[in-house]
């Protein structure tokens, strides 16, 4: 079953990325949620293998092994995968979190505060993304000594350190990602994108922690 033939609620609750491109083109994901994919499309007067092509673009592929990859390489890798994808997620997450909130506010379920914690967490990994890319990269790809890069390595740890912290608090806001019983389509695409972007984070910090990082650090140690 290709995604044209899915339901539009179907693919917001699964497809994290998805409620940004229906919103583009004026998709009711919510209350039309029940219409399929093609459905919807041909009642908009939309091109299908546009729409499905932009789709399949959002479907997670998993990190080939990168240890063994060069460092520019591997930095063009972090900066298209995730830090481009950060951009893209968080400010739809902080959107949809929003609508939620908004609307079912009152129920105990409801997560209260995600939105500005997820408006805090943007900020924070903004500034920390513009350091790699004004700061750190920029030495790593000039083929500076592994000791120049010591000092902002060891910031950038620790500011993985309070993403991770970020992460925790998000969990605790959401019962750890979990969307209640009879939860809307809004409320399972809000927490399927905080659900990818809680992935998405963890292999970012993992790739430069464990493989960047780790490599220049033993560089410089000879």
């Amino acid at each position: 079953m290709t995604l044209l033939d899915r339901p539009v609620g179907w693919i917001a609750r699964n497809l994290p990325g998805s409620t940004r491109l229906f919103r583009e083109y004026q998709l009711d994901f919510c209350c039309g949620g029940a219409k399929k994919l093609r459905d919807a499309l041909t009642e908009k007067e939309l091109e299908p293998d546009v729409v499905l092509e932009r789709l399949n673009a959002l479907q997670e592929e998993p990190d080939d092994n990168w240890s063994n990859a060069g460092r520019p390489e591997l930095i063009d890798h972090i900066l298209t995968r995730y830090h481009a994808r950060h951009r893209e997620q968080l400010p739809e997450l902080i959107h949809l979190a929003r609508r939620v909130e908004h609307v079912h506010g009152e129920r105990d379920e409801c997560p209260n505060g995600l939105a500005q914690h997820l408006t805090e967490m943007f900020q924070e990994l903004e500034s920390h993304m513009m350091k790699e890319e004004n700061i750190l990269f920029p030495i790593l790809l000039a083929g500076m000594s592994g000791m120049q890069a010591q000092g902002p390595i060891s910031v950038m740890r620790m500011e993985h350190d309070h993403h991770g912290e970020a992460l925790a608090q998000l969990e605790a806001l959401t019962n750890n990602i979990t969307p209640p019983k009879g939860a809307c389509n809004t409320w399972r695409a809000l927490y399927a994108g905080l659900a990818q972007l809680r992935d998405d984070l963890m292999q970012h910090i993992h790739l430069e922690n464990n493989i960047l990082f780790t490599d220049v650090v033993e560089d410089a140690h000879g």
